[in-house]
């Protein structure tokens, strides 16, 4: 293993993480000798007494890369499904990185120090699964056997810790090719920042490498290009990109779609880059070394050439590797590489290898909490930042609500003016808040004063707290899902609502992770006016509001503004889409805390009915004004409803929504500045809803709002022939 100072990680300040397996003793036989059932069923546990420190031989590694092809087929065949390619071709870079360089503790999986291994190419899960099991994670061969199969924690493609399941030792959800690469960036980010905020010049608490594993696939997708510039140009040289370079793609062989040069692409980003063979150890163990030795400012691309599918001669190193199709061949291969008939056989040799290697690992790692514990001795305020990062702990949301001044209710902001303001009190009260922007932070205007600037040269430093992302709005969103992933720090990030459509497939990610993510997008509907239909994001908000678990927030004034930031922060099973405009919007009556409340629950009574309730107005965002004005006219038994975040309305109880809508009022209009069709399951089908379900014009705001009939005076109109 390289280490470049004191090695270091902790275990939640001495508390083993929620992933974590505490192992109970086992008899040296069991874990050197004889082989048992118990020895190859289960996580690999430590040895009552510690063996010495282990050499790992070729043969060592070679048995063990072969055992774990055993693995990956004995269950894409048992599941009748999966993909033989990866788990086959990179087996032998897997020996290497588990059996002799990762810097890990599969006793701690949430180990803060750990080198993040990130299977990028997610479809060859087989791979992780495999080592995980055979490094002594908590993931017995039972469920190895499971691949696949319901409620097993060896789902198809890789997947983060979550409500759901938890399978340690997997670093995020991988399978949208690209997006494990990208994430990989976001976490060196996340590493580099977290090194520059809590090491010493006496103790040095993070030094770990983040390294992701990607095929030709990840590669090609526009996102790894993003995410590679925006590494390169940031200097982050802890991350490692392992490029598994078979010439292989699904369809037909790579050169059908290819005929780049990547190593020159990536050396023209920046990076340095060395090429392999994928199947020679020493190859594999020097580059990786001298990568995780190497700090020159440039991240490291290893390009490894492997033979797809090695071991099953019959379509090894073709594009029909790719999937299960080696199946058949299974017993022949099984016998070329050495395997006895026994299926999901592990050696005693390899498991006594294994148990001898997470021995030293573990040896390492109480070092370091030696490190750790003076560390926190000697510095009592960072450690209690760090340990609130690990806990994830944020102000509550009335602390948060009470550090945000009031606002002048005489004075008409646009909700991203608001935000700018709200952003400034709420990351002073979260030190590990980060935002960043794809180029706008003039127009999005989520800049933390005072914050600094992440990255190396012109002014930047690795605390730096807005991240400048150039126009790379999919990498934005990739490189957030790593931050999140890291886990020590809280993120946003922002551009226009129309740019979103770039960013949906790390966003889908992220909320199928249950990632705590921000994402402010701004110049959110028609009022962006001159700008034309190209700017004018009409059909965004409800394509965002129909992902599972994305809270989208869609404020209409200053303290709504102000509650949905809050509620971003607050909220830890998912992310939050921060819906903000361009155009100044009128303050809504109601005290700041009843707003500010309102946001939280979803949807509120911003202006009451005076007599008995007729009809109820419904709307978010810029429309709440014209409904509040609309009502006024329309007489006494108006009911104006501000509906902010369909999703938490949802999530209320049914008492709460039948106090704000009543079953028995079935009169009921809805407005927004976007297409009508989500907003029916509030209105009815016999309701009306006043909306865009077209694409806009280029005009100034105000025209297009009115030609399109986002007025008060239209609601107005359409209000009256409707009731």
């Amino acid at each position: 293993m390289v280490a470049k100072a004191a090695f270091a990680g902790v275990a939640a300040m001495g508390v083993l993480g929620a992933q974590a397996f505490i192992p109970t003793p086992v008899s040296l036989s069991s874990v050197f000798g004889q082989r048992t059932s118990a020895a190859r069923s289960g996580p690999v546990m430590m040895a009552t007494v510690a063996p010495a420190k282990a050499v790992a031989t070729p043969a060592d590694l070679t048995r063990a890369a072969n055992e774990a092809r055993g693995l990956a087929l004995d269950s894409i065949t048992a599941a009748h499904s999966g993909h033989l390619g990866l788990p086959l071709g990179a087996a032998d870079i897997g020996a290497v990185l588990w059996g002799k360089l990762l810097q890990h503790n599969p006793e701690d999986p949430q180990w803060i120090n750990r080198d993040r291994f990130i299977l990028s190419a997610g479809h060859g899960s087989m791979f992780i699964y495999s080592w995980l099991h055979l490094s002594g994670y908590a993931l017995p061969l039972e469920e190895v056997k499971k691949f696949r199969q319901h409620h097993s924690m060896t789902p198809g493609h890789p997947e983060f810790p979550s409500s759901e399941h938890n399978t340690p030792g997997i670093e995020c959800t991988t399978g949208p090719l690209g997006q494990g690469v990208s994430n990989a960036v976001g976490m060196a980010a996340a590493q580099k920042h977290a090194a520059a905020s809590y090491n010493t010049p006496k103790h040095t608490i993070f030094n770990g490498h983040i390294i992701a594993l990607g095929g030709d696939g990840c590669i090609q997708e526009g996102v790894a290009a993003e995410s590679a510039a925006f590494a390169a140009h940031e200097k982050l040289d802890n991350l490692i990109i392992l490029y598994d370079a078979n010439d292989v793609t699904l369809d037909a062989m790579a050169d059908r779609t290819q005929s780049e040069d990547v190593a020159m692409r990536y050396k023209a980003y920046g990076w340095d880059v060395v090429t392999i063979d994928g199947h020679d150890l020493t190859a594999i163990e020097k580059s990786i070394s001298d990568a995780k030795a190497n700090d020159n400012g440039k991240p490291k691309m290893i390009i490894c050439k492997t033979i797809i599918g090695k071991g099953i001669d019959e379509i090894a190193g073709t594009n029909a590797a790719h999937g299960e199709a080696g199946v058949k061949f299974c017993d022949e291969s099984r016998k070329r590489l050495g395997l006895p008939a026994e299926k999901w056989f592990v050696s005693p040799e390899t498991r006594a290898f294994m148990a001898s290697r997470q021995a030293t690992l573990k040896a390492e790692y109480d070092a370091w909490q030696k490190t750790f514990a003076e560390w926190k001795s000697a510095n009592p305020d960072k450690a209690k930042l760090l340990q609130d990062a690990i806990d994830k702990k944020v102000p509550s949301s009335e602390d948060l609500m009470k550090a945000i001044p009031e606002f002048d209710a005489s004075k008409d902001i646009a909700t991203r003016e608001a935000g700018s303001i709200v952003l400034q009190p709420v990351a002073a009260a979260v030190p590990n808040y980060l935002t960043g922007s794809a180029d706008l932070f003039g127009s999005t205007k989520n800049y933390i004063k005072n914050g600094g600037d992440f990255g190396s040269g012109e002014g930047k430093t690795y605390t730096g707290r807005n991240v400048l992302y150039g126009i790379r709005e999919h990498a934005m969103g990739s490189i957030l899902n790593g931050f999140a992933y890291f886990g020590l720090h809280r993120v946003s990030g922002a551009t226009f609502l129309v740019f979103a459509d770039y960013m949906r497939a790390p966003v889908r990610v992220a909320a199928l992770s249950e990632l705590p993510i921000g994402y402010i997008w701004t110049h959110d509907s028609i009022g962006v006016g001159e700008d034309g239909p190209t700017h004018q994001p009409v059909e965004t908000v409800s394509g965002l509001r129909v992902f599972p678990n994305l809270d989208v927030i869609r404020p209409a004034d200053s303290e709504e503004t102000a509650g949905a930031f809050v509620s971003s922060i607050v909220r830890k099973d998912g992310p939050t889409a921060l819906i903000l405009t361009r155009q100044n919007v009128k303050q809504l009556p109601g005290t700041p805390a009843e707003k500010r409340a309102g946001v939280l629950k979803g949807a509120y009574i911003v202006k009451k009915e005076s007599g008995p309730l007729k009809a109820i107005i419904m709307a978010s965002g810029s429309e709440v004004q014209h409904a509040v004005e609309a009502a006024a006219a329309l007489g006494e038994g108006i009911r104006v409803v501000s509906m902010p975040c369909m999703e938490i309305f949802e999530r209320q109880s049914a008492e709460y929504k039948e106090s704000i809508l009543p079953a028995d009022c079935r009169k009921r209009i809805a407005m927004e500045a976007g297409v009508t069709g989500l907003w029916y399951k509030y209105v009815g089908l016999d309701g009306k809803v006043i909306g865009v379900d077209r694409f806009g014009f280029s005009a100034p705001g105000p025209t297009v709002m009115k030609e399109l009939g986002m007025t008060a005076d239209n609601l107005v109109k359409e209000a009256k022939a409707y009731l």
